[in-house]
């Protein structure tokens, strides 16, 4: 197995830089999955060598990044012959697509996302189905609406004729803020100037003037976001979306939830915000050897005290939370993981 591993991790990058026309990337990907998981998917495998994993995460802004840092620590620690590294990705939909390609082993997502791409609706439309399954829920995540405090946007429906920042193209963040637009009324490619930038993007634009606004799916709090609050330029505002939860629910039901952001998370937001949240998943390829699965939840919890110790955010993983039902189905050996501890029916 050793061999293959080693073969795969080789012929991979030769077989993408390829410009023959009759080699596609997908099939590439389809064959690199096939090959690079062959570790992964035999039950013996986990034993023959000291198991490499990538953990795709986010933007080094946001929540995903040090969460994911951490866990790949945690692993490569007490994960009995486990060497985790963390990747730095455009998010959500970027993970669901590497883990589907057989490019990593673990990711995070927001539900939402992951959702659409099980069902191979946009922005999964163009490579179909994805074959992920959930390890764990994490947490839940807030949608963050900043807006520069000195312009007179209270509501959503007040970023009509503005310039805002909608998150990295093809990311949960974007998906969600088209969804709250439109469930305020507004077509988001028409009513609003839309900039397609990342959280950390998204910040400098800010501080520069050159938008009025930005929304930002992430957990509390997001660094990029404290970067901002604490830098006064410019004053922020947050604008509550809570009132937009029941046309949201009743197009996307079960996705969404209401969310308070409480007060003084960020400097100068002295009153809690009425919001909107999306929970956040720990999710593996579909065919991942169940081993694998229960080898990662067993270090996981047997050691969380260190996991509550990466991230405030992380702080909320709990064994029972962890098997909350979502849209998106767990992983089998994740339901008997959560099943054999008497916290899922």
């Amino acid at each position: 197995m050793t061999n293959l591993a080693d073969y795969t991790e080789n012929l991979l990058p030769h077989l993408l830089r390829s410009s023959s026309p009759r080699i596609s990337r997908r099939r590439v990907l389809s064959l690199g999955a096939g090959l690079g998981m062959a570790c992964m998917l035999l039950p013996h495998a986990a034993h023959a060598r000291r198991l490499r994993m990538a953990i795709v995460t986010g933007g080094t802004g946001g929540v995903f990044y040090p969460y994911g840092g951490g866990l790949a620590k945690l692993l490569s620690e007490h994960g009995n012959d486990i060497q985790a590294t963390a990747q730095v990705t455009g998010g959500s939909v970027d993970n669901i697509m590497l883990l589907d390609a057989g490019q990593a082993e673990m990711g995070f997502s927001t539900v939402d996302s992951a959702y659409e791409a099980i069902k191979g609706r946009p922005p999964y439309d163009t490579v179909g189905p994805q074959k992920i399954r959930t390890m764990a829920v994490l947490y839940d995540s807030f949608l963050h609406l900043v807006v520069n405090a000195s312009l007179p946007i209270r509501r959503v429906a007040d970023l009509r004729g503005r310039r805002i920042s909608i998150g990295s193209a093809g990311s949960s963040t974007e998906a969600f803020a088209d969804r709250v637009l439109r469930a305020a009324g507004l077509d988001p490619l028409k009513d609003v100037t839309r900039d397609n930038l990342s959280v950390s993007e998204s910040v400098g634009a800010m501080k520069d003037g050159k938008i009025a606004g930005l929304f930002w799916v992430g957990g509390i709090p997001t660094s990029a976001i404290n970067d901002l609050a604490l830098s006064g330029q410019p004053a922020l505002r947050f604008v509550p979306t809570g009132g937009e939860l029941a046309a949201l629910e009743a197009a996307w039901p079960g996705i969404y939830s209401a969310f308070e952001l409480p007060a003084g998370v960020y400097r100068t937001q002295d009153e809690p915000v009425s919001g909107l949240g999306v929970a956040n998943l720990l999710l593996v390829p579909e065919a991942v050897d169940g081993e694998f699965v229960t080898r990662v939840l067993n270090t996981v919890f047997k050691n969380l005290d260190e996991v509550h110790a990466i991230h405030p955010e992380a702080r909320k993983l709990t064994l029972a939370g962890a098997a909350r039902r979502t849209a998106v189905p767990f992983h089998p050996a994740a339901e008997t993981f959560y099943r054999a501890h008497g916290v899922l029916a």
